[in-house]
């Protein structure tokens, strides 16, 4: 996950104190909500912005279908290094490659062979630039699977979006459907909220033993969720608070 630039968008709501995820756990909608039809066969294509993403977001529900024995190609769009801007301590090169140990880790934390990981290498803090490129990239990709998973388009940030739009693009070119994962909208967004097309919701349960296996994923994720070192711009871009809502019992697609 990378977070837009606080001085490159002063209102941005991700900048905001964010929704807190015990009012989210309340929400009596949750079971409104129809559970989501997944794949039980095949192959699914899961297409994340940053190294990180795809498995706050989606993480629960790979590890589901991997116990399934579906096969999964995961697409990195960018490699990250954009989420420590300034850094005195690692540069984005070095980031980069750390994101992508990262990474390679968690997936198999969640039974999801890592050597099918997929970097587009597209730079950080810039898909909407490159969308076009992401869409003709992840094209061939998409030749014999079931399904695509993307970052949800209306995420309130730019490469979430961009990479969810080209993932889509790409899907309808291919004739598949494609599902898209909230990850920032957890934070700005609150139960209910209107901006959110909850009739289009679906949600996947995650049984305790995923949760366990997500948890360990996440944990993975050491650049992002514990300082680089003591200065502000070596600060956690997912503190305590941002990755408790990636660690509920239910995982959230729209369609």
């Amino acid at each position: 996950m990378t977070r837009p630039a606080a001085d490159t968008a002063p209102a941005d709501p991700i900048q905001a104190p964010g929704t807190d995820e015990a009012l989210w756990r309340e929400w009596a909608g949750w079971e409104a909500l129809a559970e989501a039809d997944l794949p039980w066969r095949g192959r699914v294509v899961v297409v994340a912005a940053h190294p990180d993403d795809e498995v706050l977001g989606f993480g629960g529900t790979m590890a589901v279908l991997a116990e399934r024995g579906v096969d999964l190609t995961i697409v990195s769009v960018t490699d990250g290094e954009g989420s420590h801007p300034g850094s005195r301590v690692v540069t984005p090169a070095g980031l980069a490659r750390l994101r992508a140990d990262e990474l390679r880790s968690a997936l198999g934390e969640l039974g999801v062979d890592p050597g099918r990981l997929v970097r587009l290498h597209v730079p950080d803090t810039s898909v909407a630039r490159h969308e076009e490129r992401v869409a003709a990239a992840l094209t061939p990709l998409l030749q014999g699977a079931e399904l695509v998973v993307a970052p949800w388009t209306h995420d309130v940030h730019g490469d979430h979006e961009a990479a969810g739009r080209a993932a889509e693009r790409a899907a309808r070119s291919a004739g598949l459907p494609c599902r898209l994962y909230p990850v920032w909208m957890w934070h700005w967004a609150t139960p209910g909220d209107p901006r959110v097309p909850w009739g289009t919701a679906r949600r996947v349960p995650l049984p305790p033993h995923v949760l366990a296996r997500k948890r360990a994923a996440v944990d993975r994720f050491v650049s992002q969720i514990r300082p680089l070192g003591p200065g502000p711009r070596e600060a956690a871009v997912l503190p305590p608070e941002e990755l408790a809502h990636h660690l509920r019992t239910t995982e959230v697609l729209f369609q």
